[in-house]
């Protein structure tokens, strides 16, 4: 009897430490979520940036293919994590970062001895992503608040604390809590991505907007999972984004989207139950139907992390691009086969678009030189467009027949 009970404990010995063990992990990262366990899923992770920029000398600027008469350039090296861009009024250009970089930068428009150094004027700000500049002051968010600075120009070398905080309750997290911010007819437009791979997102995963003095929310659309890009038309003022795609089902689907708001504040997108169009999702779609949600307006590719977008107002360019949209396709992390490009996309006047690759080289041997992330039209109508992965900034100029 007491052998049987000491051999019975023995036993038991290896299941408590395996229980143990498992409790001591780290709980599942909401990006894994519906992670097949195979061998090459399991291999799968998203991508980090560098943690130091790319030597200028060895970017892949000379690799950049672009359609006859453009040309592209390296504007700024060292920027690391470079991420959304925006314009101050004095010529002065802001940069965020993401996970690496945790700050923001300023660069002056004019190079100085044939550079342009990045200034840090905020540090250690965890996601330092959503920026916008409107008016002298510059709208910045974090995953959980959005504060302002007015004058910001005025006080680069020492922003000091914020002139007015807008909301500081947001609800952060880790998945998808990363903010982008464009001004619109006196609005503040933000987002508030899906907490995870895929769940029921409950307030989350939608583009809201707020009065510019943090007063007014209110929403402007729903089931959207994850969108860092969206601008407004400047012919109908109509507000077009960019969908990130959920993870796991294929490697070939779902495609990420680009959306059209019509009616805003009545549109749903379909995230969780449905994606791109006409995907019901595996746990969510069941006793539902893709026809009740708003369908995109285009298919941009599987897990293509389709980012930053912007309509072009410039008047460098050849008249087609005028009331464009481009497009960048940071590339995919959970698929074999990497891609990444910059995009744009021709509205054709019936509700649609027409996609043409504008910007390619990213990817060499199935490995990233650079992943684009968002865009900034400049005053003489040139095009900048960050690139994260490699911490730089390139230019687009247009000197060919119009």
């Amino acid at each position: 009897m007491r052998k049987a009970r000491w051999l019975s404990a023995i036993a038991t010995v290896p299941f408590l430490c395996g229980a143990l063990a498992a409790s001591a992990q780290e709980p599942e990262p909401g990006w894994a979520k519906g992670r097949p366990k195979t061998d090459t899923a399991m291999k799968m992770a998203p991508v980090a940036a560098f943690p130091i920029p790319t030597a200028a000398a060895d970017l892949p600027t000379k690799k950049f293919k672009l359609p006859p008469g453009f040309k592209v350039e390296t504007w700024a090296s060292g920027v690391l994590d470079a991420r959304d861009l925006r314009q101050g009024d004095k010529g002065n250009v802001f940069v965020s970062t993401l996970f690496v970089g945790n700050k923001l930068y300023v660069i002056p428009e004019k190079a100085v001895d044939g550079k342009r150094e990045p200034k840090v004027i905020l540090d250690k700000v965890e996601q330092a992503t959503g920026i916008e500049f409107h008016k002298g002051t510059l709208y910045f968010a974090t995953p959980t608040r959005i504060v302002r600075y007015d004058n910001v120009e005025d006080k680069l070398g020492n922003l000091g604390e914020p002139t007015a905080v807008l909301t500081d309750k947001l609800p952060g997290g880790k998945d998808h809590s990363w903010k982008y911010l464009r001004v619109h007819d006196n609005k503040l437009y933000y987002n508030i991505g899906a907490p995870c791979n895929i769940c029921d997102p409950g307030e989350y995963a939608k583009i809201y907007r707020m009065n510019l003095d943090g007063s007014g929310n209110e929403t402007i659309a729903s089931g959207v999972r994850n969108t860092v890009g969206f601008d407004f038309d400047p012919k109908t003022g109509d507000l077009w984004f960019t969908d990130n795609g959920r993870d796991w089902l294929s490697e070939e689907i779902p495609n990420d989207e680009l959306n059209h708001v019509t009616q805003p504040g009545k549109q749903h997108f379909g995230y969780p139950f449905c994606h791109q169009g006409n995907i019901p999702d595996p746990e969510f779609g069941w006793g539902k139907s893709c026809d009740d949600y708003t369908k995109p307006v285009a298919l941009t590719g599987p897990h293509a992390g389709t980012l930053g977008l912007k309509f072009y107002n410039g008047t460098m360019f050849p008249a087609k691009y005028r009331g464009a949209m481009f497009i960048a396709r940071h590339g995919p992390w959970n698929r074999t086969k990497k891609y990444a490009d910059v995009m744009v996309a021709f509205p054709n006047g019936k509700g649609g678009v027409k996609l043409e690759p504008f910007m390619t080289g990213f990817v060499e041997n199935n490995s990233y030189l650079g992943r684009p992330v968002d865009f900034l039209v400049m005053k003489d109508g040139s095009l900048l467009v960050s690139d994260d992965h490699a911490g730089a900034i390139y230019r687009i100029s247009y000197a060919g027949k119009k």
